[in-house]
């Protein structure tokens, strides 16, 4: 009977670790509202699902114009109606963004096309834009997450993705790449 117990409190114990573990993920949406004093974001998500972010004075904001003012406004440029992208962590059912993108006017630069190949090691992801040229851009820690998932295991060459990248001293970062549907 005690062996019993034992070993349902550790099973317990166990689901819980696991559930308070964090878990990462990026959403595409518009922004619904923000709360800048309260440092959330609410953002409609292109599935259907509402998702309410909490963020710091530290997220990293790319809205692809470069005027980003941390003493005036951590989310410059960010306002309800803006398509953006999060990358976000969740943990215990609240999801913090720690990088918000601009998509669209304004926004960060796109690139569609077929993947020709990724360089998990380089951190960089080649593409064809069926216009005669290959772009290759260097990609984010988070970016290189998206591209393992966009591309899926095996077919690195040959997915359609879309690729969200910001231009600087000509090197391209792509900050989020995802399957072309």
């Amino acid at each position: 009977m005690i062996r019993t117990l034992a070993l349902c409190a550790l099973a317990l114990s166990t689901t819980s670790l696991y559930a308070a573990q964090d878990v990462a993920g990026a959403v595409v949406g518009a922004v619904k509202a923000v709360d800048r004093a309260g440092k959330v974001v609410v953002v409609d998500t292109k599935d259907g699902a509402v998702h309410t972010f909490h963020f710091t004075d530290e997220v990293a904001v790319h809205t692809g114009d470069g005027t980003r003012d941390i003493s005036r406004d951590t989310l410059h440029g960010i306002d309800k109606g803006t398509v953006i992208v999060v990358h976000y962590t969740a943990k215990g059912g609240r999801e913090t963004a720690h990088e918000i993108d601009r998509l669209g006017d304004k926004g960060l630069h796109e690139i569609k096309g077929t993947v020709k190949g990724v360089d998990h090691g380089a951190h960089t992801i080649t593409i064809d834009t069926g216009k005669g040229t290959l772009d290759t851009l260097r990609l984010t820690g988070d970016a290189t997450d998206d591209a393992a998932r966009a591309t899926g295991k095996g077919t690195e060459k040959a997915a359609k993705v879309t690729a969200y990248y910001t231009v600087d001293a000509g090197q391209k970062t792509a900050h989020f790449v995802e399957r072309a549907f």
